[in-house]
């Protein structure tokens, strides 16, 4: 998404950043994850074909795409793909006047699962969605067995809405609300620094 292309989103122990031709690399060999391919609903795709994914998602005004680091990696060593930790997207639709928001996280590498990069990331994502880009309802669609995606969701408000035994997911949808945004702020502000 253009709108993206230069935004930096700077939390306590993460930095959003725009999904660049630089990172496409090292997302290609996260992707070739058997587990992150479920996870994601992802099929393998060639070099070439990432190359081309982070081109069209870059120009696609309804996909918003950043790429997370790890902060304090980011500050060390000044370079972007040292400091990649995963992605978190935004798929933007209009359906009877709302635009709703289908966000995704993912946090590939290992290390740094189970120390909530996940969750600020999220909610650094929601609050862009909701405040810049104007989404009035967000859903989440998340794997029948990934509890701690489902729980993290429920956490921050999501409810369950459709239940697919064919594609094994759970779709979750969340109304953005300015209660709702000033109580992800204080969530933010309650993340430890490493």
């Amino acid at each position: 998404m253009r709108k993206n292309m230069n935004t930096r989103i700077s939390g306590t122990n993460v930095i959003l950043v725009p999904y660049q031709e630089k990172h496409v690399t090292k997302y290609h060999e996260w992707m070739k994850s058997p587990s992150l391919q479920y996870l994601t609903s992802s099929e393998p795709l060639t070099l070439e074909e990432e190359f081309m994914m982070q081109k069209r998602w870059l120009e696609d005004e309804d996909k918003c795409t950043f790429i997370v680091l790890n902060k304090y990696i980011y500050l060390l060593t000044g370079n972007e793909v040292d400091a990649m930790i995963g992605d978190t997207n935004l798929f933007l639709q209009n359906s009877q006047g709302l635009c709703i928001g289908e966000i995704e996280i993912m946090i590939a590498d290992e290390a740094s699962r189970g120390k909530r990069r996940g969750w600020e990331s999220v909610i650094l994502m929601l609050l862009y969605g909701a405040e810049t880009l104007n989404v009035d309802k967000f859903w989440a669609k998340i794997k029948l067995d990934n509890a701690v995606s489902i729980r993290m969701f429920e956490k921050l408000g999501f409810r369950e809405v459709e239940r697919s035994e064919v594609f094994q997911e759970v779709t979750l949808e969340k109304e953005a609300s300015s209660d709702w945004t000033s109580w992800l702020h204080s969530e933010l502000q309650t993340v430890i620094p490493d």
